[in-house]
């Protein structure tokens, strides 16, 4: 028994040294993290390489993700805390200053002062426009969330350095708001009715704390259809998805207003996930597109090879979201409907963006 004791004292006091040698590690790690542009007013060397490869990842790829959607020109703002930066927008409006001495490859672009900035499309003078933080800003912000959240003696020592995302993950979060404008472009009426849509969240929330347990059975149905071997199998798994749907809306009584907010919530922020993930996928798995070489300089791009990763990661992410009171839930779950469809509707696409056509009625229609 003394020997016992001796080897579980032992396991114990190694267990501590092992914990308060990681918490060293890491809290040694966290004052080495980076330290963002020390220059504010224009865009980093860094930002322009991975606005450059976002751009041309979109011309080079966008077509065969949307139609229409490749070739559609967009500008494109980025923004840290104190500047919001304006590319491929000549001549915008008055509010928006060129930047002296610099140029975005070989363009003059422009900035004006952030004024809390959302990451979504909006108009600027006459056209649509997709704005999102820069990579730096964004991983700041995950940093600064985490240690709000942490107890004192953890936040100095938690590894911050974790939640560096590759830059796959910014960049293509610019495209998913770009997609955002290509529906401005195309749907003009049906995105604003979407945006109104949000309005009946609070009603929503009230219904949706009844329905978790029917959301996990709905969403985990539609996580073993993107996951099926088979295109019968995702097909048959695709319909018990629907049949599920149906009944968890019955069960609960939803009146025709919220049903409309789940079905307008998938096909704004559903459809702009789809091509968030799309892209990156086309990135990772066509043979002969090549990143531009200026993303060598990048220590967090992975050349689009995480793709499977992040995938996983989503489709779990996917099925936590059941019990979510957030709207992200809807992003998933339009975004794996539009990936059923690929597989079991080619051409789906060509009437997406028409009034009165959800992505449930289209994968209903795709397993018949």
């Amino acid at each position: 028994m003394t020997r016992l004791r001796r080897i579980l004292l032992l396991a114990i006091v190694g267990l501590l040294l092992l914990c308060l040698a990681a918490g060293a590690i890491s809290a040694l790690s966290n004052r080495r993290l980076p330290s963002g542009p020390q220059v504010l007013d224009r865009l980093d060397p860094l930002d322009k390489a991975r606005l450059a490869e976002t751009l041309h990842l979109k011309q080079a790829l966008g077509e065969a993700v949307w139609p229409g959607w490749g070739r559609a020109d967009i500008p494109l703002i980025v923004w840290n805390r104190e500047y919001s930066f304006l590319v491929g927008y000549p001549n915008p409006p008055a509010e928006w200053e060129a930047v002296a001495g610099d140029t975005f490859e070989g363009q003059t672009y422009y900035r004006q002062r952030s004024n809390d900035p959302q990451n979504f499309t909006l108009q600027v003078g006459d056209r649509w426009v997709a704005r999102m933080a820069t990579k730096w800003e964004t991983d700041l912000f995950m940093r600064e969330l985490f240690r709000r959240m942490l107890p004192p003696l953890i936040e100095d020592v938690f590894p911050y350095r974790l939640l560096i995302q590759p830059s796959e993950v910014q960049m293509c979060a610019v495209l998913h708001e770009a997609f955002h404008a290509y529906q401005a472009l195309v749907a003009a009426a049906r995105l604003e009715a979407a945006e109104k849509a949000h309005q009946e969240k609070p009603n929503y929330q009230a219904a949706d704390a009844q329905m978790h347990d029917a959301w996990g059975k709905e969403i985990d149905l539609l996580a073993r259809a993107l996951r099926a071997r088979s295109d019968s199998e995702a097909a048959d798994l695709a319909r018990q998805f629907l049949a599920q749907r149906a009944q968890r809306r019955t069960a609960h009584s939803l009146n025709a207003t919220l049903l409309a907010y789940e079905r307008q919530l998938e096909w704004e922020e559903g459809l702009a996930k789809y091509s968030e993930l799309t892209i990156w996928r086309a990135a990772y798995t066509t043979p002969c597109y090549q990143p531009l070489a200026t993303l060598a300089s990048d220590p967090d791009f992975k050349g689009y090879k995480t793709f499977e990763q992040r995938w996983s990661q989503e489709i779990d992410q996917m099925k936590r979201e059941s019990a979510s009171e957030g709207e992200t839930r809807f992003y998933y779950t339009g975004m794996a409907q539009a990936t059923l469809l690929d597989r079991l509707r080619p051409g789906w696409k060509a009437g997406a963006l028409s009034d009165g056509v959800w992505l449930e009625d289209l994968l209903a229609e795709a397993v018949k």
